[in-house]
This record gives structure tokens, sequence and C-alpha cells, in this order.
């Protein structure tokens, strides 16, 4: 594109006099199942028993699971360009929205800090963790707004290259203290002898999610702006004069070169979602991509609407209602015990896993039956919002 193209604009969808900031059930229906596939996953009975699709890989490699967080990430792209399009068009400032996002990030953070730090998840103010799902997508979407509000789509197409090129040099040149350079002196990515784990070790030893290293650490969210700058370049896409079927065709034809550049790049930099590495950021983005597709096909241009979509967009219109909810289910699942038949305790998940494998499941039926049951109950809390029209909103 021209660097010459003016930044984002009001522009009417092609076909209609409508704004283009007309919301998309597709994108609303893709984010309400990547909300229930975070809560299915974070809430298993069994985390070793449960089945291969809804486990996070352990290191290098990728599972079903792990297309969750990063579609979420690349759909809060998407929907930026279409928000801050409505609010540009209804008068407001770069500057008044620039501030927002400020506020904003913070309180994201701050949701983030308090989740990590309920009383059901047992906190101890000495191990409290910084770092989380919740502060990582603050990060990600202040970086993407400021690009969105104050530069064009190149330069914003040279930032996801940036980050990724930049990322991969990072992890593959730059020596880790105390150990040497990747490579040569230690194994590339090694699991704790990487500059990832130990800027967070340096940081926040002791407040690290797995001990020594961290999900969502300081470091790796830079590949992360890189797939929310994905979805954002996905939303100028979206916001474009072109035909619906254009639009659909071309992010699918998009989205399968990305992905499997994703697992071309595999073979020097593996994908890794612990690390948020590169070629997981292109596995991950083409996946997106298109199911994007698919689903835009199928309920903007088909117009496959009804009652079905309804329990997915009781997730997809209160993503952080169901951060919330998730966290109500994962607290006390691990942190509250129960006494077990040899006097000593286990906690709540680990009961309800043995209860229900005395009852005939099998374990990972089990595990599943736990997982699917949080599900439900995070569901009815946010169908109670729903029925109510409440949407949390900061």
């Amino acid at each position: 594109m021209a660097a010459t193209q003016p930044l984002l604009t009001e522009a009417p969808v092609a076909g209609t006099s409508k704004p283009a900031s007309e919301r998309l059930m597709s994108v609303d229906v893709y984010r309400g199942l990547a909300v229930a596939g975070m809560i299915l996953v974070d809430n298993p009975g069994s985390d070793d028993l449960a089945y291969w699709p809804i486990k996070h890989a352990d290191w290098n490699g990728w599972t079903p699971a792990d297309f969750i967080f990063p579609s979420f990430i690349f759909l809060v792209g998407v929907s930026m360009v279409f928000s801050f399009a409505a609010r540009l068009r209804r008068g407001e400032s770069r500057r008044k929205i620039s501030n927002h996002v400020l506020i904003r990030t913070v309180l994201l953070i701050a949701i983030g800090l308090l989740v990590n730090a309920s009383p059901l998840i047992g906190l101890n103010v000495h191990t409290w963790r910084i770092y989380g799902v919740t502060q990582r997508i603050a990060l990600c979407y202040f970086a993407a707004a400021i690009l969105l509000l104050w530069t064009n789509r190149r330069t914003q197409a040279i930032a996801l290259g940036a980050c990724l090129v930049g990322y991969w040099a990072l992890m593959r040149f730059v020596p880790v203290p105390g150990f040497g350079v990747p490579g040569h002196d230690i194994p590339f990515m090694d699991p704790e002898r990487n500059i990832v784990a130990w800027l967070d070790r340096k940081l926040f030893m002791g407040r690290l999610y797995d001990s020594v290293r961290d999900p969502e650490g300081l470091l790796s969210t830079i590949p992360a702006i890189g797939t929310i700058l994905m979805g954002v370049l996905t939303g100028h896409w979206l916001r474009s004069d072109k035909t619906p079927g254009t639009k659909a065709f071309r992010m699918l034809c998009a989205g399968i070169p990305v992905l499997a550049a994703g697992l071309v790049w595999n073979r020097w930099f593996p994908i890794n979602k612990n690390l948020w590495t590169s070629s997981f950021v292109l596995f991950t983005g083409g996946f997106a991509l298109i199911f994007l597709a698919f689903l835009y096909w199928a309920l903007e241009i088909k117009r496959w609407r009804g009652l079905w979509t309804m329990p997915i967009l009781v997730f997809g219109m209160n993503a952080i209602a169901g951060f919330v909810a998730d966290s109500l289910v994962y607290g006390p699942g691990y942190s509250f015990t129960v006494k077990n038949a040899g006097g000593g305790t286990m906690s709540w998940h680990e009961a309800a896993q043995a209860w229900l494998m005395s009852h005939g499941a099998n374990a990972a039926n089990a595990s599943l039956i736990y997982s699917v049951a949080a599900v439900l109950f995070c569901w009815m809390l946010l169908w109670l919002l729903w029925r109510k029209r409440i949407f949390l909103k900061v």
C-alpha cells in the first residue's frame, strides 16, 4: 500500500448505506467460541489425563487448545478498527481516543492483577503473579491502538514484520546472561535458559506462573503485538469497499499461505505458545483468517443465523465477564480442598475427577465432563447478564 495512504477513516460497507462500524456477528461468534474454549481448557478435571485437544502443548508443538488465546487477541485487533472508526465518525478526536486507550489499558491490567489476587485463588502477597492473560491483552491493545490511530496501514504492516523478525533475532542471537549464546553454548529455545525466561526471573522471580518462567512474560509480548496487528490489518480489509464475497475469499486466500509460512518457519523457529514464537504467530494467525473467513461467509453472506447463535453470543458479547467467570471456577477448583478417603486432602477439581471416575467414567471422560460443567456454569452467569442486557466494558 502507498505510504500516503490516509489514517483510519469511516467508510461505507459495499452495497449498503450503513457505516462499516456495524457490528459483525461473525466476529462476536468467533469471540464467543474463543471464550468458551478458554474456559474449557482452563478447567480440566485432570491436567494430565484430559484429552489431547484440550491440553496445551508442554513446549514446542501445538494442540487445538493453543489456538484459543491468539484467536482472542487477533479479534481484539479486528474489533478495534471498527470501534475507532465509529468514534471518529461521531466526531471524537484521536487524542481523546488515545487518552481512553491509556485508561482502558490500566483498567485491564488492574482486572488481571485483581483476578490473580482473588482470595478464591489463594493469594500470597509474596508470590502474587504480575503477568496474566488480561495483562497481555492490555499491552497488545495499547501498542496496536497507538499504531492504528497515528500511523497508516503500511506502517502497521512494517511493525508486524518487525515484531516477528526482531523477536526471532532476539531469541537467536542475544546471549543469555550466565548461559551463553542460544544454539552455540546452550540449546536454542531451552525451556529455562532463554532470554525471555531470564528477564522474567530478573523482574519477578517468585511471581511467575511456572516458577522460573511465565507464558505471558514481558519479551514474548512483542510477537503477541504481531498477532493483534494481524487482526488490525484484517479489520482494515473488512472495512474496505470490496464486496462481501471478495472479502471472505481473500481472507481465505491470505490465511492459507500465512498458516503454511508458520509451518515452514517452524523448522528453524519452532511453534511454541509458551514463548509465543514468530512461527506460532503466523500459524495461529493463518488459522484465524481461515476460520473468520468461514464465519463471515456463513453469517454475513449466507445469513445462516438463528437460535444456534444465541448461546455463543452470550460469551462473545461479554468477554470481560467471561474472564472473570472463568476465574470463579478456576480459583476454587485448584485452591479449595476436601478430605479424601485416606484422611488427606485434595483439591476440588481432583475430588470431582475422582467422584466421576468412581461412577464409571474413564479418566479422560471424567476430565471432559468437569470441563464442560465449568463452561455451562460460566454460561449461566453470563446468561443472567444477557437477560438484563448488561455487557461489561472498560
